[in-house]
């Protein structure tokens, strides 16, 4: 048995990293350079475990991230991938305060017991109620109704939040106390889902449950589609990434913003990361395209000091000397990739930039010497991509791949009977002219000429990210089980490259052949 699990006559085409990658130096190698070679497998893809450990305080149950790119991520994308337990980094093109709003729209969403659910006066009237919703882009028009005080009075029900009442006061609106059901904060006990399930199983037909305290104050709010979203969650294979408060984690990108002397702007920094701190987030990033330079190792050194605990994410790299500069100031997770993705043009236009893989390779073997995580950013197309760059790193950050899903930012266009949606660098003039100049050295400056280092594209409309994660999850498993690897750490140690001949990718895909059904 022993004999088919391993042969020799194996070791000089098939290899370990530590000796495939040194032995094709000085060429840079990306993911269809390379393929990898099965094992002997008793692991079926479907029992595979997807769950990585970014830093002590970051646990995710997929290994994928979405980029903080803003036709990427805001809260509708953070809230879809943390739902199917990867995470969201929510970029930084828009103004703080709107960043604040959308990382609370993520720790808000579906995590059982809402805490400070929105709540409305009596005195206010139904059109002021309407254009909250309409400002904060709320997807809900039930509001608890409570005095100054914070005494509960009442509910208001979203069959009467409607233009044709926005005359009408709250009060005459809402339905009253006696007819709100509710419970106390200390009947919840331990387990408040459990004991919010067992009411809702008694009370046929009510879909809110209000919590008070002994002196009638509002305490918090369950809802019955809540309840049975947590439910469900616990018998899925992947769960959602959720923090200590049972809330969805959320990342969010910052910007190394400066003075007018060019200094770095310790004191909005600070302010703005401590509030995110507030909202509940999880994770900073730190999102430059040069990350081995003084500014974003002053960066995330003000960041470390300032909140010790924050598992921060810092990059641009791909060498070991800039995971060693970015560890050394603080960094729990680098990100490695300088110009791999497909609306990236930092190497044409720069002329830099290493190939994905062998990028990933160098950082890595630093990486473990100081014991932080390495995040693939870029260049990835598909699973099989994802499969490779996990060989060698803790989890993928992809862009392209979700920018044509619903959860996206941007609207729809229909071209020739295709749909589609707008999908751009961040280095590109648009982006940049937006805020992100900084990210690449500029000034947000439209009438300086700068070198963009990015375009602007379109991607196919390709539905849900529900549907495209599952797609690239099963992808994931089924690498797994061809390399015999139960869980990620597993797939890192058994990994054996080999290089691949143009020839050998076109074999790779489908060929010679009228395709009826795409593989998508």
């Amino acid at each position: 048995m022993a004999a088919t699990r391993k042969s020799t006559f194996d070791d000089p085409f098939y290899q370990p990293a530590d000796k495939f990658f040194p032995a094709n130096t000085p060429v840079g190698l990306t993911f269809d350079d390379i393929t990898l070679a099965t094992l002997y497998s008793d692991i079926l893809p479907r029992n595979t475990q997807l769950d990585t450990r970014l830093a002590d305080a970051l646990q995710l149950n997929i290994p994928v991230i979405s980029s903080d790119m803003d036709t990427v991520t805001e809260s509708r994308m953070a809230i879809a991938m943390a739902l199917n337990g990867g995470l969201g980094l929510i970029h930084y093109n828009m103004p703080e305060r709107e960043q604040l709003s959308e990382v609370s729209r993520v720790k808000n969403h579906v995590h059982g017991l809402i805490q400070d659910p929105v709540k409305v006066g009596p005195d206010q009237f139904i059109g002021d109620v309407l254009k909250m919703i309409e400002e904060r882009k709320f997807a809900f028009g039930t509001f608890p109704v409570v005095e100054e005080s914070g005494k509960l009075v009442g509910l208001l029900s979203g069959h009467v939040v409607k233009p044709r009442y926005a005359k009408r006061k709250v009060a005459d609106a809402l339905t009253p106390r006696s007819q709100v059901h509710t419970i106390e904060q200390r009947e919840l006990g331990k387990d408040p889902i459990a004991r919010a399930d067992k009411f809702f199983t008694e009370h046929l037909g009510i879909h809110k449950l209000l919590v008070v305290d002994e002196k009638d104050r509002l305490r918090g709010l369950i809802t019955l589609s809540d309840v049975e979203r947590l439910t469900t969650e616990r018998s899925a294979q992947f769960k959602a990434a959720r923090d200590a408060h049972f809330r969805l984690v959320c990342g969010a990108a910052v910007s190394a913003t400066r003075n007018a002397f060019g200094e770095l702007d310790r004191e909005r920094i600070l302010n703005h990361v401590g509030a995110l701190v507030e909202r509940g987030l999880d994770v900073v990033a730190v999102s430059t395209a040069h990350g081995h330079s003084k500014g974003v190792g002053d960066m995330v050194r003000v960041l470390r000091d300032a909140f010790p605990k924050l598992p921060i994410i810092a990059g641009n790299v791909t060498s070991a000397a800039g995971v060693e500069f970015l560890a050394a100031a603080g960094a729990s997770a680098i990100k490695v990739g300088q110009g791999p993705g497909s609306i990236c043009t930092t190497r044409i236009v720069a002329g830099v930039g290493i190939p994905q893989m062998t990028a990933l390779y160098v950082c890595s073997r630093a990486a473990a010497k100081k014991k932080v995580s390495i995040l693939a950013d870029g260049g990835i197309t598909k699973s099989g991509d994802i499969v490779k760059a996990l060989t060698l790193s803790e989890a993928v950050i992809c862009g392209g791949i979700f920018a044509g899903c619903n959860e996206a930012p941007g609207e729809v266009v229909e071209i020739s009977g295709k749909l589609y949606k707008q999908y751009r660098g961040m280095g590109s003039l648009a982006a940049m002219r937006t805020g992100s100049a900084a990210r690449y050295g500029h000034e947000k400056n439209p009438t300086q000429k700068v070198a963009a280092e990015g375009i602007e594209a379109l991607k196919e409309a390709c539905g849900s990210v529900d549907r495209v994660l599952a797609q690239l999850i099963g992808g994931i498993q089924s690498g797994m089980g061809y390399l015999g690897a139960a869980n990620l750490e597993q797939l890192r140690k058994k990994a054996r490259y080999i290089r691949v001949s143009p020839a050998g990718m076109r074999e790779a895909a489908p060929h010679d052949v009228v395709e009826l059904k795409t593989g998508n």
